[in-house]
C-alpha cells in the first residue's frame, strides 16, 4: 500500500484484522506531523469506534470549543459552537489534526505492519495472480493487491489511471496551513476573517502555546508545483496582500514555520476506483476537497468498506473491489456535491435550500456499515 497518511493505516488496521500481512510504504521519511484540522462525523464516528480508537482519538482532540468570525477590528460577527446540530456542524465535536489522526493510526497499526518510510513505488507490473512491485529504493518485490492512498497527487494513481490532469477537479480555491506561535490569546476558540475571495484563520491545537494558521483564497487557474514550497510562499504573499485582521502578523511566521502546506482545493474524479490488482482509497481515489468537511470521513468509512469486502469475497479482487464501489459510491458523491456547495457560496453564491438537508444527511450518514458477520476479525470483541 502506498501512503501512511490517514487512508493508508486506516486500511491496514482493517486488513491486518482480517488476516492479511500488510506493507506500507510512505515517500516522506517519517510521520508528517501537524496539518490542517480534520472532523470525525456522523457515521465516521460509528466506524472510530469499531476500530477501538475512540479513546485514543478522543485525547488527541483540539479540544475546540467553537468558532467566530471577525470584522477586520475583531469585532465577533457570528458564533458557532461545537455542540451545535448535534456535534456534526460547522466546528465538529470530534475535530483532530491530521498529523495526531495519523499518529494514533500508526501507533495501533505499527506492531502487525510493516511501514517503510523514505521510499516509494516506481513501478508496477501486474498479472493474473500478483503484481510485481519496483521500489525506488532499488528493493523488488511481489503482493497479491497493491492499494494507493497517498493523497491528491496520488503517483500510483498516475502510474496506473493515467495523467493526474484527467482526474483532478480544481474547485478554484487554494488554500494554506502552518503552525505559528500562539501569540493571538487564541484559548479554544477558532476565529476566522473573511473578505471577499480570501480568508484568514486561527485555530487552536493541543499545545496552547501554538496555534494553526489557515488562508484560503480564489484562483481560477492554479499552475504551482505542489513540491516548490518557496513558489507556494510567495503566491500566498501576493495572494493576501491587504488582507485585514491579523494576516501581517501571521505571515510575519511563514518563513520560521516548520509544517507549512498549500494546494489547490480540488476533488478526483473516476468512473472506477480499481484496475486489476490495484486499487485506490481517500484522496487519491475520491478527494471530496477540504470545504467539504468529510475528507477524513470518506477514507476512514472507505478502509473499513475496502477491507471487509475484499474479506468478504476470499480476497477475489474483482469481486471484493466491486463491492467497496457498489458501496461506497453515493456516499462519495454526496460528500463531493458538498464540497462544490460550500465552494460555490465562497464564490459568493446562494446555497439552493431545496433538498440540502436530505444532502447533507446523504453526506454524513449515507452509507451501510455492514457487520461482516463470519468474516475473520483479530479483535472482534471491540464490535462488541
Amino acid at each position: 500500500m502506498a501512503g501512511a497518511s490517514i487512508a493508508g493505516p486506516a486500511l491496514a488496521h482493517w486488513l491486518h484484522r482480517r488476516g492479511a500481512e500488510v506493507t506500507v510504504v510512505e515517500r516522506a521519511p517519517g510521520l508528517r506531523p501537524g496539518g490542517q484540522a480534520v472532523d470525525a462525523r456522523g457515521v465516521t464516528r460509528e466506524v472510530i469506534r469499531r476500530m477501538g480508537l475512540d479513546a485514543a482519538v478522543r485525547a488527541a482532540r483540539t479540544e475546540t470549543a467553537g468558532a467566530h468570525t471577525v470584522a477586520a477590528d475583531g469585532t465577533v460577527l457570528e458564533t458557532f459552537r461545537a455542540e451545535d446540530d448535534g456535534g456534526d456542524g460547522y466546528i465538529s465535536e470530534i475535530e483532530i489534526l491530521r498529523g495526531d489522526l495519523s499518529q494514533v493510526l500508526y501507533d495501533d497499526t505499527r506492531d502487525g505492519v510493516e511501514y517503510v518510510f523514505g521510499d516509494r513505488i516506481a513501478e508496477l507490473v501486474q498479472d493474473a495472480d500478483g503484481v510485481d512491485v519496483a521500489f525506488a529504493g532499488g528493493d523488488r518485490r511481489r503482493f497479491d493487491l497493491v492499494v494507493g492512498a497517498d493523497g491528491l497527487h496520488s503517483a500510483l494513481r498516475a502510474m496506473v489511471f493515467g495523467p493526474h490532469e484527467r482526474f483532478v477537479r480544481h474547485l478554484g480555491h487554494v488554500m494554506a496551513f502552518y503552525s505559528v506561535p500562539n501569540e493571538f490569546g487564541l484559548d479554544r476558540w477558532l476565529v476566522e476573517h473573511q473578505e471577499p475571495g480570501r480568508s484568514a484563520m486561527l485555530r487552536p491545537i493541543g499545545d496552547a502555546t501554538r496555534a494553526m494558521a489557515m488562508f484560503s483564497f480564489t484562483a481560477p487557474d492554479f499552475d504551482v508545483d505542489h513540491r516548490d514550497v518557496e513558489g507556494q510562499k510567495r503566491l500566498l504573499r501576493e495572494q493576501v496582500a491587504g488582507l485585514g485582521w491579523r494576516t501581517p502578523e501571521i505571515l510575519a511566521h511563514l518563513d520560521g514555520t516548520p509544517d507549512f502546506y498549500l494546494d489547490q482545493v480540488a476533488q478526483v474524479v473516476l468512473d472506477r476506483w480499481s484496475s486489476g490488482r490495484v486499487a485506490l482509497l481517500g484522496d487519491a481515489a475520491f478527494s471530496s476537497s477540504p470545504l467539504s468537511g468529510q475528507g477524513t470521513g470518506l477514507a476512514l468509512v472507505g478502509a473499513y468498506l475496502l477491507a471487509g469486502e475484499l474479506a468478504a469475497a476470499g480476497w477475489d479482487p474483482a469481486a471484493g473491489f466491486a463491492g467497496y464501489e457498489t458501496r461506497m459510491r453515493s456516499f462519495v458523491e454526496a460528500n463531493q456535491e458538498i464540497g462544490r456547495l460550500h465552494a460555490h457560496i465562497r464564490d459568493g453564491g446562494e446555497p439552493d435550500g431545496e433538498g440540502l438537508t436530505e444532502l447533507i444527511d446523504r453526506a454524513l450518514n449515507g452509507v451501510e456499515l455492514p457487520d461482516y458477520a463470519g468474516v475473520p476479525d483479530s479483535r472482534a470483541a471491540v464490535q462488541g
